[in-house]
C-alpha cells in the first residue's frame, strides 16, 4: 500500500520539474505515488525531455506518476485541492515544482510525523545563494519542540508569527549547522508556517476542510498553504523539522500578483470547528 501521495502542482516550469523530479527518483523509504497538477500556458511541464525522463525513471523504481492538467486556472488553493482529491495515501507530501529534495528527505519526514503523530511537518525551503548571508537575529525565534506539537493559534503580530523569519534566505541551513547534528538525526521546531514542502496526515488535513475554502477566493491570491496549515495547527499542531533536505531553486515566481492573501481573507478557522 502507497504510504504518501507526493503532489506536484506546476506552472510553466519545465526545468525545474525535472530538477525536483530528479529529487525525488533518489527518494528511499516509504512507498510513494507521484501526482503532477499542471496548469501550464503552453504545453505542461512534465512534457519536456528531461521531465518525462524523469517520469520514467520513477515508473521504472515502481513509484506510479499521475500527469494531469487542471485548466481552466481558479487559483493555487482550487489547485491544491485538486490534487489532494486525488490522494488516498495517509500521508500527502505537497511539493512546489522548483524544490529538490536530497536523498533520505522523504523517510525523515515520515519518521517525523510518525514519532511526533502531529497535523504536518515540513522541511522549510533553503536559498543557498545566500549562504554567505547569516542573520542571526532572524535565527532567534527559533524554539524546538520537547514534546510532541500541541495545538496553536497563529494570529498576525502574535509572537508565534514572528517566527516566520527562521524560514529567511538560507536561515535553515545556518540554523541546522548551529545544532551539529549527527548523521539520521532530526529536531522539531515550533513554526509560523513551512513552505514549498509540507508532509500532512491526509486525514487531519481533510478534517478542517483542506482547501475547500478556495470558493471563497478570487482567482489570484497567495497564502493558500498558511491558511491551510493555521487550520492544522489549531487542531493537531505542527512542526518543522532540522536538518531541512529541501532545496529552493530560486526560480522567478509564477504568481507575480499577491494582493489577495488567503491567510487575511479568509477566517482561519472558518471549517475547524464543523468538521472536527
Amino acid at each position: 500500500m502507497t504510504e504518501i501521495d507526493v503532489l506536484v502542482p506546476s506552472r510553466d516550469r519545465p526545468a525545474e520539474l525535472a530538477t525536483t523530479l530528479a529529487g525525488l527518483a533518489a527518494q528511499e523509504g516509504p512507498d510513494f505515488s507521484v501526482t503532477i497538477s499542471d496548469q501550464s500556458d503552453g504545453e505542461p511541464s512534465y512534457a519536456c525531455p528531461a521531465a518525462s525522463s524523469m517520469v520514467r525513471v520513477l515508473r521504472y523504481k515502481g513509484k506510479p506518476v499521475s500527469l494531469l492538467r487542471n485548466l481552466p486556472r481558479r487559483g493555487l488553493a482550487q489547485q491544491r485541492a485538486f490534487l489532494l482529491s486525488r490522494a488516498s495515501a495517509p500521508y500527502v507530501l505537497f511539493l512546489d515544482d522548483d524544490v529538490w529534495l536530497e536523498p533520505g528527505t522523504l523517510a525523515k519526514l515520515h519518521e517525523a510525523i510518525t514519532t511526533l503523530g502531529c497535523g504536518f511537518v515540513g522541511n522549510a525551503v533553503q536559498g543557498l545563494s545566500y549562504l554567505d548571508d547569516v542573520r542571526p537575529h532572524e535565527l532567534a525565534p527559533y524554539e524546538e519542540w520537547r514534546t510532541p506539537p500541541i495545538p496553536e493559534s497563529v494570529e498576525p503580530g502574535s509572537t508565534e508569527w514572528s517566527r516566520w523569519t527562521l524560514h529567511n534566505a538560507a536561515n535553515p541551513t545556518h540554523l541546522a549547522e548551529r545544532l551539529r547534528l549527527r548523521p539520521g538525526d532530526w529536531r522539531a521546531y515550533k513554526i509560523a508556517w513551512v513552505g514549498g514542502c509540507v508532509l500532512f496526515d491526509r486525514a487531519k488535513l481533510e478534517a478542517v476542510g483542506g482547501f475547500d475554502f478556495w470558493t471563497d477566493l478570487p482567482e489570484e491570491h497567495s497564502g493558500e498553504d498558511v491558511l491551510a496549515q493555521h487550520r492544522v495547527m489549531a487542531k493537531a499542531g505542527g512542526a518543522g523539522i532540522l536538518p531541512s533536505g529541501a532545496v529552493h531553486l530560486e526560480a522567478p515566481t509564477t504568481v507575480p500578483n499577491r494582493e489577495v492573501d488567503a491567510a487575511r481573507v479568509v477566517q482561519p478557522s472558518a471549517n475547524a470547528t464543523n468538521r472536527s
